[in-house]
């Protein structure tokens, strides 16, 4: 797979490489992946803000098992 853009910058793909090679013949460019995830894949996916978890005091179970041995 590449990333390819157009001439005009406006259009950015990822195409397979046979298709990579006819789209630079037609004169798209070969750009970086990251610039890909930063313009299409990013975007796409809106963000979302988890929400805190609180941490609680007690034990785990291995915790309670170390102390048994003791």
């Amino acid at each position: 797979m590449k990333c390819m853009t157009s001439v005009d910058r406006k259009h950015i793909r990822r195409v397979t490489d046979e298709k990579a090679i006819e789209l630079y013949h037609e004169g798209w460019r070969y750009v970086p992946k990251s610039l890909w995830k930063e313009v299409v894949r990013d975007i796409e996916k809106p963000k979302e803000e988890k929400p805190i978890k609180t941490k609680s005091n007690k034990m785990s179970k291995a915790q309670k098992r170390h102390m048994r041995k003791s």
